[in-house]
């Protein structure tokens, strides 16, 4: 979203945004000859040098964060957090010099520990009370640009209910324009106030002094919007448009840009960037904890199997994994029959291939537990959409729109839709639908909190599941 624009006030606010930089290091000199009288010392030469070190410390990591780029808001928490973060890299930074000078022995432990707790307080409450004041002198009514908006929809009615409430954003929507009647939008309690048809938009503009205009036609309309774009190069109003790629079923859709080229993501993993070494690191953990601890029960049912029925102790079945690619997943042999071909038939309740063992694993997922090797070796992941054996992919795929999305992270051993009541035999068309609804709406909202929501649900659906047979 686009940073407020000043108007008025600018004086005062450039004089807040010089306090945020100079304040938090003015606040740590204080506190620490507050608490050098406080506890009866001298401001000797060492406290002096350990003054202006941090405060020349804090001023650096302060304009660092002022940057021209910076957002004027950072918000309460990410504010408090910040201001936590740079204290403790200052803290870090002296001690380091201290070490590494051998002059810690020269200050007093109790006077550094208590500045380094009593700072952090006051540090985040200055913090504070200047972004609440800058708040207040941005947010003045004087400050709000006047807005009109092209198009109406459900995108450009959500942007306008968040400009009214959002007062940080510094607009005030006079209105939209649009070539069907307000009578045609169905929006009566959308309190959309209609100025005119698309012609009338330039004159509008001119006669009026509207400072932003927000696009919001629909892409098939990209002619209209050049026209536009045309009709208003004789003014000065800043344009924004918005592309309704919401149309589309959209996957961790983001805007970004590749070396200064803007872009905007339509379908994408949710594991990009350092989101995904969080998702590696956490399988590994625990799937490496799992193991070791269940590695009894591993050779006990490894034992159990073997000397029930005939057959390998693993079962191994191809199945598509990241990007579509083949690999082996590894099970506990249920069944009399290891099935890997063109036709797989699905288990069924009462199914006469299970064995008497088997049946007692499936209805507990026991025989899930070897793919805890797969995930350590990075072909499956703790949490994902399950992988379905090859056949069931060639068919399905054909059938279900999306299907193959899910396919864009790792497979799970237990996903959103295992714990969803989605598990077991697809007899209907429509229970597969459930299931691939459930696996993108797992990409879509993933988080390492939902991983671990999903994972705690599993340990309590394991004792039964009137599904697993």
């Amino acid at each position: 979203m686009t940073e407020p624009v000043i108007l008025k006030n600018s004086f005062a606010i450039a004089c807040v945004a010089v306090m945020q930089v100079v304040v938090p290091a003015l606040v740590a000199v204080v506190t620490l000859y507050a608490l050098v009288l406080g506890f009866g010392m001298t401001a000797d030469r060492g406290i002096q040098l350990l003054a202006a070190l941090a405060a020349l410390l804090m001023l650096l990591l302060s304009v660092r964060r002022r940057n021209i780029n910076a957002p004027i808001f950072a918000g309460s928490v990410p504010l408090a957090l910040g201001v936590a973060y740079r204290w403790g890299i200052v803290l870090a930074i002296l001690l380091a010099v201290g070490y590494s000078m051998k002059v810690t022995e020269d200050y007093s432990r109790r006077l550094v520990l208590t500045w380094a707790m009593v700072s952090t307080p006051l540090l985040i409450a200055a913090a504070m009370i200047l972004e609440t004041l800058m708040w207040r002198l941005l947010c003045d009514p004087s400050n709000a640009r006047k807005t009109v908006i092209v198009g109406i929809n459900d995108l450009s009615l959500s942007l306008a209910n968040q400009l009214s409430v959002r007062q940080e954003f510094c607009m005030a929507v006079a209105g939209f324009f649009d070539d069907r009647s307000a009578e045609r939008q169905n929006s009566a309690d959308a309190k959309l106030s209609l100025l005119g048809r698309l012609q009338d938009l330039a004159a509008y503009v001119k006669a009026n002094a509207v400072q932003v205009i927000f696009i919001a036609l629909p892409m098939r309309h990209l002619q209209r919007v050049r026209d536009l774009l045309d009709e208003l190069r004789d003014t000065t109003v800043s344009i924004y448009y918005l592309p309704d790629v919401f149309v589309f079923d959209l996957i961790q859709s983001r805007t970004g840009e590749i070396a200064g080229i803007p872009i905007v993501a339509l379908c994408e993993t949710p594991f990009y960037g350092f989101r995904g070494v969080i998702k590696r690191l956490s399988d590994i953990l625990i799937s490496a904890t799992l193991l070791l601890l269940a590695s009894p029960i591993l050779f006990a049912i490894a034992l159990i199997v073997r000397l029930s029925s005939k057959g390998a102790i693993i079962f191994k079945q191809r199945r598509y994994g990241l990007d579509g690619r083949e690999f082996i997943v590894y099970k506990f042999r249920t069944m009399h029959v290891t099935e890997d071909g063109p036709g797989i038939e699905q288990a069924t309740r009462d199914d006469r291939r299970v064995t008497a063992v088997g049946r007692f694993l499936r209805r507990h997922s026991l025989d899930e537990l070897p793919q805890l090797i797969n995930v350590l070796q990075g072909r499956m992941s703790l949490v994902g959409p399950r992988p379905h054996a090859i056949a069931h992919n060639e068919k399905y795929r054909k059938l279900i729109s999306g299907y193959m999305i899910r396919h864009k992270v790792l497979p799970g051993i237990t996903g959103l839709a295992q714990i969803s009541g989605c598990r077991g035999e697809t007899e209907r068309l429509e229970e597969m639908q459930a299931r691939v609804h459930l696996d993108l709406e797992y990409l879509r909202h993933w988080s390492p909190v939902l991983d671990l929501k999903i994972l705690a649900l599993t340990v309590l659906q394991l004792i039964r599941h009137e599904k697993a047979y």
